[in-house]
């Protein structure tokens, strides 16, 4: 078992914030530009899902703010949100921050409420791909933001970066890669860009990003960021040692989360469900008393195992060489886990088709 990855003693919350000053071109999460006036009655709401649940919960060991700009809204409003969580001593807690809105004091209060590692919506250091991405930041600020996040007395910080825009050459993507690392992040997280249905992006085919493109793209920040002694932990995050970002293991692992506010999934005793879309529904349904949860599903013990193993596939752990077929054997290589096998470079860039094929 490698640093923190097992997950049998944990348990995560996520919260999910869904107002955003703009909104991206690739973007499909459930977010809203033009909510703003629901901000006070909404984190209001969230904070009543927490007074319903806060017997229930076991301690609790990472805490995730996404969004969404989750500091978009009130930082002291939003740490009061959480206030009541039984926190373990040593949980990790994160907040994702747009770079352009990140303020020493914002962060000093986020760090007197437990907040110990931020992450940063970086995407591009270069700022004609932001244009094509459909961002409004400058990547001035991230340098900005990285220093107040530091002065703030926050050390653990993950940079998103996304590859695959229009008109971003492999040079361009060094560039990104090589500013970002000159930052020294703990942690780096590096997304293909998807198209989503019903985004400008997916309405404009010249802008869709190409197979081979993104995947000579994975190779070049794998390289870069191994060389820079970042070690790919899960197929898109890299991460310096006993970095790796724990709430993202408990997804990678299985483990048990509960996610408060719209749209947000949850996982407990092996049963996942999720709430309503819109912050206006969510907001009525917790006032009024009634149930958020707007679907439910269950996996038998077969399905279940199944999914581990294929989520297992993406993590540096692998799987036991048994569930691995011959046919694809070629795109693995031996895991840190004696007798498994996990993705190799190659591997990583194929990871569904060879997941779809384990036993």
């Amino acid at each position: 078992v490698l640093m923190n990855e097992d997950t049998s003693h944990t348990f995560g919350i996520y919260l999910h914030i869904p107002f955003c000053s703009r909104r991206c071109d690739y973007c499909s999460f459930a977010t809203w530009t033009d909510r703003d006036h629901l901000i006070g009655q909404y984190l209001a709401a969230c904070k009543q899902q927490v007074d319903q649940w806060v017997e229930e919960l076991p301690e609790i060991t990472s805490v995730f703010v996404g969004g969404g700009t989750p500091n978009l809204v009130p930082a002291e409003s939003l740490m009061s949100v959480l206030a009541e969580l039984p926190l373990a001593e040593d949980a990790e807690f994160t907040v994702e921050c747009n770079p352009d809105l990140v303020t020493f004091e914002q962060i000093d209060c986020y760090r007197q409420a437990g907040v110990n590692r931020i992450s940063l919506g970086v995407q591009s250091m270069v700022p004609e791909i932001l244009t094509s991405l459909g961002r409004d930041h400058n990547p001035d600020n991230v340098y900005s933001a990285t220093e107040q996040i530091r002065s703030a007395g926050i050390s653990n910080i993950n940079f998103d970066l996304i590859y695959g825009a229009k008109g971003e050459s492999p040079e361009d993507w060094r560039k990104s890669l090589d500013l970002a690392l000159s930052l020294e992040p703990q942690h780096l997280s590096a997304y293909a860009l998807t198209v989503e249905p019903g985004t400008p992006l997916a309405e404009d085919s010249s802008r869709h990003p190409e197979d081979d493109d993104q995947a000579e793209k994975y190779v070049i920040a794998d390289q870069v960021l191994t060389e820079a002694d970042y070690s790919n932990y899960e197929i898109s995050n890299w991460a310096q040692p006993n970095s790796e970002c724990q709430h993202n293991l408990l997804y990678w692992h299985q483990g048990e989360y509960l996610g408060l506010g719209v749209a947000a999934h949850s996982h407990i005793a092996h049963k996942r469900f999720w709430s309503i879309r819109t912050p206006e529904r969510f907001i009525a349904a917790i006032t009024e008393g009634s149930s958020v949860e707007a679907g439910q599903e269950r996996l038998d013990a077969e399905s279940w195992a199944l999914e581990g193993r294929q989520l297992a596939l993406r993590t540096r752990r692998g799987v036991p060489e048994e569930f691995v077929p011959n046919e694809v054997r070629h795109l693995t290589e031996s895991a840190v886990v004696s007798g498994n096998l996990k993705l190799s470079r190659d591997g990583r860039l194929l990871a569904n088709e060879v997941a779809i094929r384990l036993r």
